[in-house]
């Protein structure tokens, strides 16, 4: 940026301070219009005034110019399919820190994926490749549910999983099944109610239509560190929650329905403490990808 466009831009900053509410109104608008791009020229001003009205109004344009990108990023990934589960949950992280590096959160888990991957050969039973996953995870780098703080908003945002080794079954199985599909074993998510799993697929079944059962080898619990068990479980659970048994439970959700449920534990979190503004921020994005499906919180 030209040294006259930046005084220009400075001289409109500056213009937020102005009481009249219609100025200030076209200059925050007019601002929002230039995105990202005008975040470091409003954080040099907020750091070099000492007008708390001015300081007050350039946080509010920050964080809306901030939490529009995400919610634009967010409906651009949904929309396309929602591939990569990896940069939707990060996406959601972006909400509470804005400045969170996606490649290093990449690589702390590509060190993850290749710690599994030297434990891996080709010999390896379904069962004997999530035993090398499960060790890595909960022996080695000490991952494990947060059970005393169940509720926690950290516990749903992949940095702080990443950084303290605790989260709730969502982050846990997201963390999980990445690490499996960056090794192609074909571990997916599986939307129980009042929990979240994971199924390892048959990758050598193929159903003939899309009517015909998913084909589920076993599920594996992340919250219990990784431990097995088999679709009878899942009947008992449904029994004591007075669920009919549905398909939905029984097989792999895409990933948008999984970053949906993402967000709902956010909201119930949020909710929790009494944070509304989180809250109404939250379901907005939740909103922005809604047309895909409903999820269970």
């Amino acid at each position: 940026m030209e040294k006259s466009q930046e005084k220009s831009l400075r001289a409109m900053i500056l213009l937020l301070e102005d009481p009249d509410e219609e100025i200030f109104s076209e200059i925050r608008n007019r601002l929002l219009s230039l995105g990202n791009e005008v975040i470091p020229a409003l954080e040099d001003v907020w750091e070099t005034t000492f007008n708390n009205t001015l300081q007050s109004r350039i946080e509010d344009i920050i964080q809306t110019i901030q939490f529009n990108a995400t919610q634009e990023e967010l409906k651009l990934w949904a929309a396309t399919g929602g591939i990569d589960l990896l940069h939707g949950t990060i996406l959601i992280a972006r909400y509470q820190y804005p400045d969170l590096d996606e490649e290093n959160i990449r690589h702390q888990i590509e060190l993850i994926r290749k710690d599994v991957w030297l434990e891996l050969n080709p010999n390896l039973t379904a069962f004997e490749k999530v035993r090398v996953i499960n060790h890595i995870l909960f022996d080695v780098y000490n991952f494990t549910g947060n059970t005393s703080n169940y509720h926690a908003p950290q516990n749903s945002y992949i940095n702080n999983v990443l950084e303290s080794h605790r989260g709730n079954p969502l982050l846990l199985s997201i963390l999980y099944s990445c690490i499996a599909q960056g090794l192609n074993i074909p571990i997916y998510g599986v939307n129980l109610p009042e929990h979240f799993i994971l199924a390892y697929r048959d990758e050598y079944t193929l159903r003939d239509t899309p009517d015909d059962e998913e084909p589920i080898l076993f599920y594996i619990n992340p919250f219990s560190k990784g431990a097995v068990f088999s679709r009878r479980e899942i009947d008992t659970f449904l029994k004591q929650l007075k669920l009919e048994p549905n398909r939905i439970f029984y097989e792999s959700c895409s990933n948008v329905e999984i970053i949906q449920r993402q967000l709902r534990n956010l909201i119930t979190a949020y909710e929790k403490l009494g944070y509304p503004n989180k809250v109404e921020d939250l379901k907005e994005l939740l909103h922005t990808i809604t047309y895909h499906g409903e999820s269970f919180s």
